[in-house]
């Protein structure tokens, strides 16, 4: 978390679908370094291509920590079409990591696992407070506003 709280209870200002992807990867065995150090310097690689022109959709990113073993990123899409663009893109950062990661896997280096999950989350199927906190997660992404404009309690939110 980055920034200073903000005082009182706010949520997140989005509207209309959310799309939350995760992905991640796990480190099968610490002595194989040339394995695993190329998938995990790979991401933020495509998360600096991916900040620096929003136009491609992504919202915004939290690095998490799974230890000893696991790390993973958390990200914020305005669309899963704009998500699948950016993973087919052959002139992006992305298609030449999944095309190394695949040359190992086919030479038997199962040193390093790899994941990702994607949810496409409906309008008003969500919902968030963040009280006397930085912005964080969604609210991060796309900003915050007080709960007062989105609803009180958690039920009022989830129906707007």
């Amino acid at each position: 978390m980055s920034g200073k709280p903000i005082p009182g209870r706010m949520t997140a200002d989005a509207e209309g679908d959310v799309v939350v992807f995760l992905i991640g990867m796990r480190i099968n065995s610490w002595w194989a370094v040339r394995s695993w150090v190329p998938v995990f310097t790979a991401m933020p690689r495509m998360i600096r291509e991916l900040s620096r022109d929003r136009g491609v959709g992504m919202l915004g990113t939290r690095f998490v920590m799974g230890f000893p073993r696991h790390v993973g990123v958390i990200q914020y899409w305005e669309s899963k079409e704009k998500l699948l663009a950016y993973a087919s893109d052959r002139n992006g950062e992305h298609r030449p990591a999944w095309a190394a990661y695949n040359r190992r896997v086919r030479a038997g280096r199962d040193k390093v696992g790899f994941w990702h999950e994607t949810y496409v989350v409906p309008a008003g199927s969500y919902e968030n407070v963040y009280a006397n906190m930085p912005a964080h997660g969604l609210g991060e992404a796309v900003g915050v506003v007080p709960v007062g404009r989105r609803g009180e309690r958690a039920a009022d939110r989830l129906a707007a």
